[in-house]
């Protein structure tokens, strides 16, 4: 007992010694569209991979033995016929038969942080500013819906050709209707924007409306 409580005295008359605090990392914030975001392949290339395997339907199936019509009876009897013994007429080596490893439906997706995801649309939008082919319209407004209305409004905005980004298809309906006969020019909505659309079109034309937006998403 004595031994003990000395023991516990000499744990209490320890001083307190002040452990040195950590210094927090500094992390530096990396506004959307400017040059000071680097371009991060590696990021950028796992993005446009998730994005193409979800946009892949998985729906290829094909039948197995156990599937395909038939089989149940055996073909011949085992021997005494001079041909090779065969046991159903579903066996993947028979015409007609199933599959050794038949296809079934199933999901590509790959799973992408959504931090991840932010991130390589920064860097994609960044580089495209930084080729400068990035160009903000603060009006499209076309009289009418004809192609001919829509075209010269592009030739007025210097952009022959490329992707054009609004905030929706209803508040662009006219716009939208004019330039569907126009070759080499998309519109998507802002909600149909992607990596893979970034990543593979030339010249990029977008609202105003929908720059802001696209910049509070990616914070």
């Amino acid at each position: 007992m004595n031994a003990t409580a000395e023991k516990t005295d000499r744990q209490e008359k320890k001083p307190a010694v002040a452990k040195p605090k950590k210094a927090k990392p500094t992390r530096k914030v990396y506004k959307p569209f400017s040059d000071d975001v680097p371009f991060n392949e590696s990021l950028v290339h796992q993005a446009v991979v998730a994005w193409l395997a979800g946009a892949r339907s998985g729906t290829k199936a094909q039948k197995n033995r156990a599937a395909v019509r038939g089989g149940g009876a055996k073909p011949w009897r085992q021997k005494g016929t001079g041909r090779a013994r065969a046991g159903t007429r579903s066996s993947p080596i028979w015409r007609g038969g199933g599959r050794t490893f038949a296809a079934t439906p199933r999901s590509h997706a790959k799973k992408i942080n959504r931090k991840m995801y932010r991130g390589a649309m920064r860097c994609l939008l960044a580089e495209v500013a930084r080729s400068k082919r990035l160009t903000i319209a603060r009006e499209i407004e076309p009289a009418d819906h004809r192609t001919k209305t829509a075209l010269a409004l592009l030739e007025a905005l210097e952009f022959s050709g490329g992707l054009i980004v609004v905030e929706s298809y209803d508040d662009y309906r006219e716009f939208c209707l004019g330039i569907r006969n126009l070759p080499g020019v998309d519109i998507i909505d802002l909600r149909e924007i992607n990596p893979v659309a970034l990543a593979g079109s030339g010249p990029i034309l977008i609202t105003e409306g929908a720059f802001k937006e696209l910049k509070e998403r990616l914070q």
